[in-house]
């Protein structure tokens, strides 16, 4: 069995090995590790070893995870044993209902899946309230897919210039997801696509300098989504092994959560 370390490693190589195929730096491209199927231990080894960027999709163990690993880090930090030095940084990927916005954005360094405009309306509400400002990607639904959320590509220029009138909410790029295939390969489409239209915003509207991320990719693709242009992608089941991995090596606990 691979240890998390030995797992963290090879993504990240296979992040460098896809960025210089597509004529980039390694470092260009940002790693979230998603913790969805984590565990607190898997969190803090990765902590250990300096990783700063962690996703997660669902409201309550977003919240959750982060005040473990805020206690982790004082408790470490105070008796000098802790080598992460910099901030956690928290991204929230999944749909983001309305009434989670007061809970998620005080938490959150970039909230990936801003899919509509009441969304948006929402966030700068409480944003407002909070005295906060709030980094956002507007998530795309390239592919068309009724189960995904996402704002249709020929919306997105519209919702921009929506979220140019909300003075604390930020619009820092896109975000898009490609239906799953064995093949990765047949994602391509669906990657390039998202990027030809971040170019083409970044070109044909007011957008600041700050619009400048592009997140794709996930576990099973996201060396093909580099090869189109993100910058950011999302990995879980590479890093931490997939929902049933888990299950075999914890069958207690699943069987409890269950």
């Amino acid at each position: 069995m691979t240890t998390i370390k030995q797992r963290y490693e090879s993504v990240k190589q296979r992040i460098a090995d896809a960025a210089i195929r597509s004529n980039r730096k390694p470092e260009d491209i940002h790693l979230v590790a998603v913790t969805k199927h984590a565990s607190m231990d898997e969190v803090r080894q990765l902590l250990e070893i300096g990783h700063v960027d962690f996703g997660e999709s669902r409201v309550q163990h977003f919240t959750q995870l982060d005040a473990q690993v805020k206690e982790y880090i004082d408790r470490r930090s105070e008796i000098g044993e802790l080598k992460q030095t910099d901030a956690i940084r928290w991204h929230f990927i999944g749909h983001l209902q309305r009434n989670k916005c007061r809970r998620v954005l005080p938490i959150a360094r970039l909230v990936h899946s801003l899919d509509s405009l009441r969304l948006a309306e929402e966030i700068q509400e409480s944003a407002e309230k909070k005295k906060l400002t709030v980094e956002v990607l507007v998530q795309v639904n390239v592919s068309g897919e009724r189960t995904k959320s996402g704002v249709a590509p020929a919306a997105v220029t519209h919702i921009l210039d929506q979220i140019d009138t909300m003075p604390n909410v930020i619009p820092r790029g896109m975000m898009c997801m490609a239906p799953f295939f064995e093949n990765p390969q047949e994602a391509r489409p669906v990657f390039t696509r998202c990027q030809e239209i971040f170019e083409e915003i970044k070109i044909s509207t007011e957008v600041d300098s700050r619009f400048n991320v592009l997140s794709m990719g996930m576990s099973n693709d996201f060396e093909v989504a580099i090869e189109c242009g993100a910058n950011i992608v999302r990995v879980g089941t590479a890093l931490f092994g997939s929902p049933n991995e888990v299950c075999d090596e914890t069958s207690a606990k699943c069987a409890e959560s269950n």
